[in-house]
């Protein structure tokens, strides 16, 4: 690598890039196979992402673990053995962004339910995950391109942190950590996010039923609107001590004077 500043051109440098392959999944049912998806991903915690990510889809039948398998020789191909939607095909978008693009709010309000109550949240805890989410990115701090997404619960505890190229794999691994953990109170958690927060994020979180979402960005109209309908703290701009409620600021504590 090389690097240009004030003193001109130096280098060669050695330098650590973020890694970045393509995860292929298909479908083998009855006999056939078809493509479903190709993720651009950072290798590792390939199951977390592909269960998150099938979730996230509607492709998996929720509370049951998918039939998911590795090639033996090649660990970017993987095959799903069940049944998909007859829909799915016409509405098969790019496996890196998901449902964004081909989802809607009025298709979510057909697959998901409002989140239930969750405890209240302090503020100034919320303000701070970001930093916290930030500290255990050591991807990150080697090669300065990976996302990073995190799960909290509401006490306090950490629960999971995951790295990858895409702001949208970093949260489906986290959402297929959390599935692969059934006895999970998901309501009573708090993704936090190395990103803004767009529509993608807020339906993954409600889908999986997560109660809150924090990230260092600003959040989407549409995103907004999707916490309010159904009830998800939504936290931006989470930084220095300071952040931006979008929905959910009920649930936050105030102090007294």
């Amino acid at each position: 690598m090389y690097r240009y500043g004030a003193q001109g051109l130096s280098g060669p440098f050695p330098d650590q890039l973020a890694n970045e392959e393509p995860l292929e999944v298909r479908q083998r049912w009855q006999g056939t196979e078809s493509p479903l998806g190709v993720l651009m991903r950072t290798p590792g915690a390939d199951w977390e992402l592909l269960r998150g990510w099938l979730h996230a889809e509607g492709l998996t039948v929720p509370g049951e673990v998918p039939a998911l398998h590795v090639h033996p020789e090649n660990h970017n191909l993987w095959w799903l053995d069940a049944p998909v939607p007859d829909d799915y095909a016409a509405r098969l978008t790019s496996g890196a962004c998901g449902i964004c693009g081909s989802g809607s709010l009025e298709r979510l309000m057909l697959r998901a339910e409002a989140l239930p109550p969750g405890p209240p949240l302090d503020p100034a805890w919320l303000a701070s995950l970001p930093e916290s989410l930030r500290s255990g990115q050591a991807g990150f701090s080697a090669s300065g391109g990976l996302h990073g997404a995190a799960l909290f619960r509401t006490s306090g505890e950490p629960l999971c942190l995951y790295e990858d190229i895409g702001r949208h794999n970093a949260a489906d691994k986290v959402v297929g950590w959390a599935l692969n953990h059934p006895h999970l109170d998901r309501a009573q958690t708090v993704l936090v996010i190395s990103s803004r927060l767009g529509y993608e994020i807020a339906q993954k979180a409600v889908l999986a039923g997560i109660g809150a979402v924090v990230g260092v960005g600003a959040a989407t109209t549409l995103a907004a609107q999707t916490a309010q309908v159904f009830g998800l703290v939504l936290c931006g701009f989470a930084r220095e001590g300071r952040l931006t409620v979008y929905a959910g600021a009920e649930r936050l504590t105030r102090e007294t004077e």
